[in-house]
């Protein structure tokens, strides 16, 4: 039996959702890492930035885009056993086309080879953005499956958009 993890990175606070700046209690992608956790029971770990982001949308996409242009590795909190997983499942926001630099330096920190790495990504438009196609090439010997995107005001009703991605990708 595979065993399989859940790393995610989801930021509280403000966000861009529906058009709007909404404050959130709960970040987008953290309700999605539950939800697949819920559906998977698989175990979860989340990237917790040593510096944390800015409470403020339009301060914290500015951090990132610098920390995109630099190629920055933002420190976390924490580490996880990657060598006991066979699948894990990575899951983020889109942050200016990509996945935020926390997760390449996460995904730079451990050995992917021959692991099942599936995406799920939080945006309000763009899709997976590029980040599949940087995450392949952080990790070119994983199994690198579709990823999936999900609008992140329709997070808390994507459960059955999440069941039939796993279905196809598992």
């Amino acid at each position: 039996m595979q065993k399989k993890l859940i790393v995610y990175f989801s930021h509280d606070g403000e966000a861009y959702v529906g058009g709007k700046i909404t404050a959130l209690k709960t970040g987008n992608t953290k309700v999605a890492a539950k939800t697949l956790q819920d559906l998977t029971g698989a175990d979860i770990f989340r990237l917790v930035p040593q510096k944390e982001y800015p409470y403020n949308y339009n301060e914290t996409i500015g951090v990132a885009k610098a920390e995109l242009q630099d190629s920055a590795r933002p420190a976390f909190n924490g580490s996880v056993p990657i060598e006991k997983y066979d699948t894990v499942f990575l899951c983020y926001p889109n942050w200016w086309n990509t996945f935020p630099m926390i997760v390449a330096t996460f995904l730079e920190a451990f050995d992917f080879s021959g692991k099942i790495i599936l995406p799920l990504c939080t945006n309000e438009g763009s899709g997976m953005g590029v980040s599949e196609k940087d995450l392949k090439k952080l990790c070119p010997a994983a199994d690198i499956r579709r990823g999936l995107a999900i609008t992140g005001g329709k997070v808390a009703f994507a459960r059955p958009l999440i069941e039939r991605w796993l279905k196809e990708n598992l």
